[in-house]
């Protein structure tokens, strides 16, 4: 099979097409959500709105684009890639599900690990890094920036 052949065939163009599915959902949301920005229109008559609606606009137009047009894809992951291609936005869900119940520190830091261990970092460098990111990030907003982060209600907080 030739490269061009192998590039449009039907399974690369199901992937192509999901992704655009995707994007266009992505574009969607954060289009609606930049709608519903509440502000005051005496400050501004275009208002914090405007940048992410346009901006769901392009994406939703370049989704469409894509879905019409998709052009060469790789195949659909399977087996252990695909365990760590649904695992990135698992841990991104169960870390922002962490912000308020454990705060902004223990939410970094499942963060950090959980990525280091899924693309393949030793346990221990894992662990020494989200541990080193989070302090750090804490330090950066609370102490240099001034910046009020949640310790969490499970901390006090």
């Amino acid at each position: 099979m030739s490269d061009e052949s192998h590039a449009h065939s039907g399974s690369t163009l199901k992937v192509g097409r999901a992704a655009a599915l995707c994007l266009l959902a992505l574009a969607i949301a954060y289009g609606i959500g930049g709608s519903v920005i509440e502000y005051a229109f005496s400050s501004d008559p275009l208002g914090p709105r405007a940048f992410p609606v346009a901006l769901a606009g392009v994406l939703a137009l370049l989704a469409v684009w894509y879905f019409f047009a998709p052009g060469p894809a790789e195949g659909f992951p399977t087996g252990g890639l695909l365990v760590r291609v649904l695992a990135v936005p698992v841990l991104l869900v169960v870390s922002v599900a962490l912000f308020e119940p454990a705060g902004f520190a223990a939410s970094i830091f499942v963060l950090t690990l959980g990525s280091a261990l899924i693309f393949g970092a030793p346990p221990m460098k894992a662990l020494i890094g989200a541990i080193g990111h989070a302090a750090l990030w804490w330090f950066v907003f609370f102490y240099l920036l001034g910046v009020y982060l949640p310790v969490g209600t499970l901390f006090g907080g």
